[in-house]
């Protein structure tokens, strides 16, 4: 058996005990698919200790390279949407943009996705191509079809696909709006976050198919949902156990923040809750239900920490400081962000904190709806 081969028998084996890989034709899948053919540009490995992040890579002449393919972690292809690790002698402190998925999220995910011989499958955000690839050889080329928003990516996709004799109907395009040729489909999944999950998936599925799909907001708590489409147009699912983060499609990443308000103007009065309530992922998700397109950021001034949640897009803002031992929130602009998030928490909490897994979400033509058991 060749060294890959036995990597890959490896990674089926850990995912198996695990309890991500489940099912025999996954595992084929698994054993079958070479990782390393996706990586072969190499890859960022994190620069342990650096303020800001740092990257740095890791290319295919590096003695570990091999076997560091085959490790259950996500590996970071490109930063910046257009550097790739050749491209770098040293480091890097930009944001990533491009990954390969760690196995055992994109193994969960087919084997959540229900998938049966003969379904005609779209996935949005090709990456790599290694998720591809395994849709490939669960149910052959014919029936996959993958959209990525960046050209470049997806040639590389192509190639590594190529290299693996999987030819799948590969498109470059916006996967936000799926890609009504190759519809109608039996299953929609999706190796992105997005803020909503977008009508036209539904509208391109067919009634009793699924969509399994990342819904996120930009105080960055997310969740893996599956919906099924219904007759009357709508889907309806839940949400899956455990914390599941992706990078965010790029028409869903937030704006910068700019020149940040005059945060001594507003309206003050004391909060029910602190800054601290959005350390938990929950109560996090709750309070992105109510301002989904609110960044946080904390700013030291006057030797105080003042905990700053702000709209760019509409200006609305909420900043909130602690005073003799109680927090006290100052707010302005078209909405009071902390009203809404503390409403949102009590309603929560006065229901039980229901856990995420209980929350159910819908998607119509009138947009996206998340909600918990009362």
């Amino acid at each position: 058996m060749s060294a890959d081969a036995e990597l890959r028998r490896r990674l089926a084996e850990e995912l198996a005990a695990a309890g991500y890989l489940r099912t025999e034709p996954w595992r084929y899948a698994v054993e079958a698919v070479p990782r390393q053919k996706f990586l072969t540009g190499g890859f960022f490995e994190q620069v342990p200790g650096s303020v800001p992040t740092a990257w740095r890579p890791v290319l295919p002449d590096a003695d570990d390279w091999l076997s560091r393919c085959y490790a259950d972690e996500s590996l970071v292809t490109q930063i910046a949407g257009t550097v790739v690790p050749g491209d770098i002698r040293g480091e890097i402190m930009r944001a990533p943009t491009s990954s390969s998925t760690m196995p055992n999220l994109v193994v969960r995910m087919h084997e959540e996705l229900r998938v049966e011989d003969g379904h005609r499958v779209l996935e949005v955000g090709t990456g790599t191509g290694y998720s591809t690839a395994l849709l490939c050889r669960r149910l052959g080329d014919d029936l996959v079809t993958s959209v990525e928003v960046d050209p470049d990516v997806s040639l590389r996709a192509k190639n590594a696909l190529a290299a693996c004799g999987a030819h799948p109907n590969l498109v470059v395009g916006d996967g936000l709006l799926g890609h009504r040729d190759g519809g109608l489909y039996d299953r929609i999944t999706v190796t992105c976050g997005v803020l909503t999950v977008p009508y036209e998936w539904i509208e391109q599925t067919k009634p009793g198919g699924m969509i399994l799909a990342t819904v996120c907001g930009w105080l960055y708590s997310s969740e893996l949902a599956r919906l099924t489409v219904q007759e009357d147009g709508t889907a309806r699912g839940s949400f899956l156990e455990g914390q599941i983060s992706f990078m965010l499609a790029r028409p869903h990443t937030p704006p910068p923040i700019g020149l940040l308000p005059d945060l001594g103007g507003g309206e003050e009065r004391l909060a029910a809750y602190g800054p601290d309530i959005l350390d938990d992922w929950t109560a996090r998700f709750v309070a992105q239900i109510a301002a989904p397109k609110v960044q946080r950021l904390r700013l030291s001034l006057d030797d105080q920490d003042h905990h700053v949640l702000l709209d760019a897009e509409t200006g609305a803002w909420a900043v909130l400081t602690q005073s003799a031992g109680k927090w006290e929130v100052r707010q302005s602009g078209p909405a009071r962000i902390w009203d809404d998030i503390e409403d949102h928490i009590t309603w929560w909490h006065t229901d039980g904190s229901p856990a995420l897994e209980r929350f159910e979400i819908t998607v119509g033509p009138d947009g996206q709806r998340i909600t918990w058991p009362k």
